[in-house]
């Protein structure tokens, strides 16, 4: 990650088109905005159309090698897979092109490794890590010793890959008891609020749709905000009073993404699942990403693999300030219950949110303040 005035690391972002190459092309987009977050700048994107990654070298060797003189020429300091690669894939890619190999999912890793503020998002984020450089050793092994430092090595880095398998699992025996002892008094503070007066709503979506914005803008919370991916990772949950006397509970949680690795699903699982004890969730969409609807797909997606369904959901189709002035698409969410329309930065829209959430309430029947 680039510090101070240190220069930014450079690097070639890879992808596969095994159908639309518009998609493939829009998931690099999104894997800029990652590489930016953890400090890095993307030089251009190099999509390999083909049915299926190749199982040797993800792109192929034609394109391997068609890669290396790209990497040469443009003085990159490495690529960028837009897919998790396998140990063989990144040790032969790392052969071929004598460079520094990353794929997404070291990416996200980083960033949730720069970004994890409490303790127990630090231990979720260092198992996360661990499980997967535990299946990826041997090709990690061999990229590690040429990319030295730098983005991909936050974190637990390369003293832990350096270690035997039998210590790495250890480790990671040692850090789910005291993530199940930290869970434990999650789910005790969970029941305190569930036996509580105050009724509970989840803030969920998209990374950067804008929920520690909203959360911040209800309740003066002053959590950390940014326009970046991952921002925030550490749920936060603060009282808010609506203009009318009604009260929420409102908790924000770690934002979804395409392609999320399977490996941060489940560390951050308890944290997730913040969702599912809540009693309504607002879903806050970028309205003006072009990709928004892929987003709403995405995070329902999230949620069914969390068992997270049923739940009564209020959509809030923020940053519309950012929407063209011709724009006449009507902006629509099928499983919401309710949608509005905001701008949380400007604080438009929000009168109709507090209907929204009060009306909610009173159907459900739920807790008197």
């Amino acid at each position: 990650m680039a510090m101070g005035n240190d220069p930014k690391e450079k690097y070639i972002l890879v992808g596969i088109a095994e159908r639309d190459e518009e998609e493939a092309y829009s998931s690099l987009d999104e894997l800029a905005d990652l590489l930016d977050t953890a400090g890095g700048e993307a030089l251009f994107q190099f999509i390999q159309k083909r049915q299926h990654p190749d199982p040797a070298t993800y792109i192929g060797k034609g394109k391997a090698d068609e890669l290396r003189e790209l990497i040469d020429m443009h003085d990159a300091d490495g690529i960028v897979c837009d897919d998790e690669l396998s140990p063989s894939q990144i040790r032969n890619l790392t052969q071929i092109l004598d460079t520094k190999v990353i794929d997404r999912t070291i990416l996200i890793l980083d960033i949730f490794a720069a970004h994890a503020m409490t303790r127990e998002g630090k231990l979720q984020v260092e198992m996360a890590q661990l499980k997967y450089r535990l299946s990826h050793l041997q090709g990690l092994g061999v990229s590690l010793s040429r990319q030295g430092g730098g983005i991909g090595t936050r974190g637990p880095g390369e003293t832990k890959l350096e270690t035997d398998r039998r210590r790495v699992k250890s480790r990671i025996a040692s850090l789910n008891k005291e993530i199940r002892h930290l869970g434990q008094m999650r789910e005790n503070t969970r029941k305190r609020r569930i036996n509580g007066t105050t009724p509970i709503a989840a803030i969920i979506g998209y990374t950067n749709a804008g929920k520690s914005t909203l959360l911040n803008r209800l309740t003066e919370a002053e959590v950390y905000a940014d326009d970046k991916l991952f921002a925030t990772l550490d749920p936060t949950t603060r009282k808010c009073r609506f203009p009318d006397g009604t009260q929420f509970l409102l908790t924000d949680t770690v934002g979804f993404i395409n392609k999320l690795p399977h490996n941060l699903i489940d560390a951050f699982r308890s944290t997730l699942e913040e969702a599912g004890f809540a009693d309504i969730l607002i879903h806050v969409v970028d309205a003006s990403d072009p990709e928004r609807d892929m987003h709403i797909r995405i995070v329902y997606d999230t949620l069914r693999e969390l068992g997270i369904e049923g739940k009564p959901i209020v959509t809030v189709f923020n940053k519309t300030d950012k929407l063209p002035a011709d724009h006449d698409e009507k902006l629509y969410d099928e499983r919401a219950n309710i949608g509005v329309l905001t701008s949380v930065k400007n604080g438009t829209g929000l009168d109709q949110l507090f209907k929204a959430l009060a009306d909610l309430k009173e159907s459900m029947n739920l807790y008197e303040n």
